[in-house]
């Protein structure tokens, strides 16, 4: 049985067909250049939920991020990691900075702030409804490369004061608890430090 001869004439289209239909199948592999990557689900070195940053919110909404960051101590301190988590403008690439999350080792235990709550059952610290502290666990800094005593995860989130009347005092203090327990508790995991 011969072979049908290519007649010259057809050899172009027939190389137009094969690059078109590649092309067809690669774009449909390749995502659409509008497509965003999706959002990850943990911010602040890892330690911090995407959903539980989504609790302290500045009443204008927006989508979640983070700046991370990560500088040497001074002296015998060793560990300072900073995380600033912030919001999106919807009419703007500005982002609001809603609130801090600073893991730092100390010297000292700096005790509980006035009229401050515990953290609850499990966690040494306080909370506010701007601020709240969370001390690792005991051997958490030297696992973390301090020789300091102590390691502690602090959040500043100056728009959940009561003045600014966005939440109720209870529920600030609830969401400023939950935010450095969470963080607490996955750091401790991860360095395998946990009580």
């Amino acid at each position: 049985m011969g072979q049908f001869p290519m007649d010259k004439e057809w050899l172009p289209l027939t190389l137009v067909l094969g690059v078109a239909g590649a092309a067809v199948v690669t774009a449909s592999l390749w995502p659409d250049g509008n497509e965003k990557p999706p959002l990850p689900k943990t911010l602040c070195h890892g330690a911090l939920s995407r959903e539980t940053a989504e609790l302290i919110d500045d009443g204008k909404g927006g989508e979640v991020s983070a700046e991370e960051w990560e500088s040497p101590g001074g002296g015998d301190l060793k560990v300072f990691k900073g995380c600033g988590v912030m919001r999106a403008n919807p009419d703007s690439d500005y982002r609001r900075g809603i609130f801090n999350l600073i893991t730092a080792d100390a010297r000292h235990d700096s005790g509980p702030r006035k009229d401050s709550v515990p953290l609850g059952p499990g966690f040494n610290g306080w909370a506010l409804p701007d601020q709240a502290e969370a001390t690792l666990p005991a051997g958490c800094a030297a696992r973390m490369g301090s020789p300091a005593p102590y390691m502690t995860v602090r959040l500043i989130a100056p728009l959940q004061e009561e003045k600014k009347g966005l939440v109720d005092r209870d529920t600030a203090i609830r969401n400023s608890a939950t935010v450095v327990r969470e963080t607490a508790t996955n750091l401790a995991k991860r360095y395998g430090c946990a009580a």
